[in-house]
């Protein structure tokens, strides 16, 4: 038997998004709740087929970043079930009013936070985003389109049919998420430009799937963009504070978007500071410009590239800059909009960075890993949003609703 067209997929959303957004929160929260029990209830059926996608992707030489991404354990998937638990007890956004007046003529004027409708996820070999995903889109009253990898359909389709049969059972409908099975780049394509059907389309992946949202998706969308953060030293830091912050940054976890890529420092301190800088980045590979090389002779050369580059790996690339004018401008140059951090005691100068650097997050003597939905208070994300328009930085629940204004009066009419 063929998989539903993704035509039809669309449809089918729709019609589920219709009866999502009307959902009591209780019964969102008890499919999710389900959702979680079904997965773990379901483990060693998700576990084979992951087994069978690593296989294959190894098999096809995918590297070792690569099938550790597509991987599931038994730990990972308990991790998607308490992500799940973890949705269902965060207050429902739905509902919620933002603001409210009341007009000179008696109207009473509000704004409320309602569901986006139908939001499509297409994403790269990571399964785990398959329930986090769903979870927090279900939970913001909206219906989900899934189309990930290739790599990990077997994966994919095992986690969604768990999500399903939990919605059924909560009493929602079994397409409140939806998985399109066909990975070919046409489907890819028609699942971009479903017009009318997917009211927001965010990607998650790496810059060739952002290139081709920009080219191809008619929808509208939200850009899960790169990470190229800078961590900037001040002539006025606590050096202590830079080392620490500094080393957590590049190397507490380095394959992720809000990891540092770029070290900004002072030239006023930079060859004092330099040197202890290095000592502390022990397995990191070091590219500078010519002044960062003068004051560690043991780097490497960093060119343009490296410098505009979200290396994703143990590597940084530094610059001596001349003072916090410097910093902003080369942030400006070469940062990607996601999150930039000043250490410094100058309460002028971080004041002066949090107004002026263009980013989505800026931080004042702490680390860029903290640049994250369950760091910040949000619960929960599903991904970290560079633009502008809608959402920008870290999108949990409420980046996933929008508003609608409710008026009441009593007879008013406009002269």
């Amino acid at each position: 038997m063929d998989s539903p067209s993704v035509a039809e997929l669309g449809r089918r959303a729709q019609g589920a998004a219709r009866a999502l957004a009307v959902a009591p929160g209780a019964v969102k929260d008890s499919a999710l709740q389900l959702a979680a029990d079904v997965l773990e209830e379901r483990a060693a059926d998700v576990l084979g087929a992951n087994a069978r996608d690593v296989a294959a992707a190894g098999a096809a030489g995918a590297g070792a970043t690569a099938l550790d991404r597509l991987r599931l354990s038994e730990a990972r998937l308990a991790a998607m079930s308490a992500g799940l638990r973890q949705v269902a007890a965060l207050p429902d956004p739905v509902g919620e009013v933002v603001e409210g007046s009341v007009r000179p003529n008696g109207l009473r004027v509000e704004r409320v936070r309602v569901p986006l409708g139908v939001v499509g996820i297409i994403y790269e070999n990571r399964p785990n985003v398959t329930s986090d995903a769903a979870g927090l889109c279900l939970k913001a009253g909206n219906a989900t389109m899934l189309r990930g990898s290739s790599s990990a359909l077997a994966s994919n389709a095992a986690i969604v049919s768990c999500l399903r049969a939990a919605a059924t059972k909560a009493g929602l409908p079994e397409d409140s998420v939806v998985l399109v099975e066909d990975t070919g780049h046409e489907a890819a394509r028609e699942f971009m430009r479903l017009e009318g059907v997917i009211d927001c389309l965010i990607p998650r992946g790496g810059p060739s799937l952002i290139a081709t949202i920009r080219r191809e998706a008619t929808v509208p969308f939200v850009i899960d963009g790169d990470g190229n953060c800078h961590v900037y030293v001040d002539g006025a830091a606590d050096v202590d504070r830079a080392l620490a912050i500094v080393a957590n940054a590049k190397m507490q976890r380095p394959g992720v978007c809000n990891a540092a890529e770029s070290l900004l420092v002072d030239a006023a301190v930079a060859p004092r500071v330099l040197p202890r800088l290095a000592e502390v980045l022990t397995g990191v590979e070091l590219v500078g410009d010519a002044r960062a090389r003068a004051a560690v002779p043991s780097m490497g050369p960093a060119g343009e590239e490296d410098f505009a580059t979200e290396f994703l790996d143990l590597k940084l690339s530094v610059a001596v800059v001349d003072g916090l004018d410097g910093a902003i401008a080369h942030i400006a140059t070469y940062g990607s909009g996601h999150s930039e951090a000043i250490v410094t005691t100058d309460l002028a100068a971080a004041e002066r960075f949090c107004r002026e650097v263009d980013a989505a997050a800026v931080l004042v003597n702490a680390s860029t890993r903290f640049v994250d939905g369950a760091e910040l208070g949000l619960g929960a994300e599903i991904g970290i949003s560079t633009q502008k328009l809608h959402a920008r930085g870290p999108m949990g629940l409420r980046e996933l609703t929008c508003t609608k204004y409710v008026v009441h009066g009593d007879g008013q009419v406009r002269g």
